[in-house]
């Protein structure tokens, strides 16, 4: 199936839009597993449904087709990054019609075990992610493959061209900065 995908991918960057259509359909459970995945740590009574993450995604993802595509996990990569994208911004939104509320910093564990799903962790960790980025893209788009795009470290080293081991180290080292970051110190993200 990865040989298909790549082929679909290509065939999409070159302007077949019916590919993003197949793609997605094969796909798909993937997608609604990473979705499900997403809003089992948010907050119970959570307005969106796994259905429709999915559905926002693939719009933001139709928009998309210039990207370099390399495969597979690349794919799901970038979708995961974009239901990030949605569940930040409906967070944000209700944070800002919410009065009062404080934010609560959440550690990684806790975001992957679902221990806090409340709105002001989602945006505390992606604020977080964010300053991580600004400084080391590739530890964070690590970060987001493995805790939100539920990539395991051969997946996330093939995604970014690195080996398992600088996959592991570098989450390491990612973890503790967006930890420290958290806590409010000064982390530095170098190794």
């Amino acid at each position: 199936m990865a040989t298909d995908v790549t082929v679909l991918l290509n065939r999409w960057k070159t302007g077949d839009r019916q590919a993003l259509d197949e793609i997605t359909g094969l796909l798909y459970p993937e997608l609604r597993r990473l979705a499900s995945g997403f809003l089992s740590r948010e907050r119970k009574g959570h307005t969106l449904q796994a259905t429709a993450l999915v559905n926002e995604a693939y719009m933001k993802l139709a928009g998309l087709n210039r990207l370099d595509w390399k495969d597979r996990a690349h794919f799901v990569g970038i979708a995961a990054h974009i239901m990030r994208q949605v569940l930040v911004q409906h967070a944000r939104t209700k944070n800002a019609q919410k009065r009062g509320g404080e934010l609560r910093p959440v550690t990684l564990d806790e975001m992957a075990a679902g221990v806090s799903g409340d709105d002001g962790s989602l945006t505390a960790l992606d604020d977080a992610l964010n300053e991580l980025e600004r400084m080391d893209a590739r530890k964070a788009q690590i970060v987001e493959m493995k805790y939100f795009g539920g990539m395991n470290a051969e997946e996330i080293g093939e995604a970014a061209g690195i080996s398992v081991s600088t996959v592991g180290r570098q989450l390491r080292l990612a973890e503790a900065w967006i930890y420290r970051h958290m806590r409010g110190d000064s982390p530095n993200v170098e190794e």
